[in-house]
């Protein structure tokens, strides 16, 4: 049985590590789920969603010639028409946003963005001035503070 990319596949989880999970597939090749592809929302602790012996349904996202194979979970529900939909919506309004936002370029909108950056630039100064003056008293060493 060949692994190809974009196959489903069922495997067992083999190992867990802080990147992700090891998932023996039924040709008895090893493949890894990488930490991001476990679930669609964020995954602090892969131990949370996994144990070692699970089964789980995985979709084959690239095989490398080197013979690592990546593995998705998150990949191999069935919803293939959901992103694909989200996917065009996004690229057809984000266009729209983007000449609206080169139009309003000199509008006081811009002019608001430039006097905060400018305000945050010496907001940041300021802060680094005084931690620099901080940690240069401590390292003066013995002595360096008098009173």
């Amino acid at each position: 049985m060949s692994i190809e990319v974009g196959s489903k596949l069922q495997g067992k989880v083999t190992g867990i590590t802080n990147f992700g999970a090891f998932v023996e597939l039924p040709d008895g090749s090893t493949g890894l789920v990488h930490i991001s592809e476990v679930a669609d929302n964020y995954v602090k602790d892969i131990n949370d969603h996994l144990k070692v012996g699970d089964q789980v349904e995985v979709k084959v996202i690239n095989v490398g010639k080197d013979g690592k194979i990546g593995l998705s979970i998150k990949k191999a529900k069935d919803r293939p028409e959901a992103p694909q939909r989200s996917h065009s919506q996004s690229n057809s309004h984000s266009q729209r946003p983007r000449q609206n936002r080169s139009n309003d370029r000199n509008a006081p909108r811009a002019e608001t963005f430039e006097s905060k950056m400018a305000k945050f630039l010496k907001d940041s100064e300021d802060r680094l001035t005084s931690l620099k003056r901080h940690t240069e008293s401590k390292r003066g060493g013995r002595g360096a503070k008098r009173g």
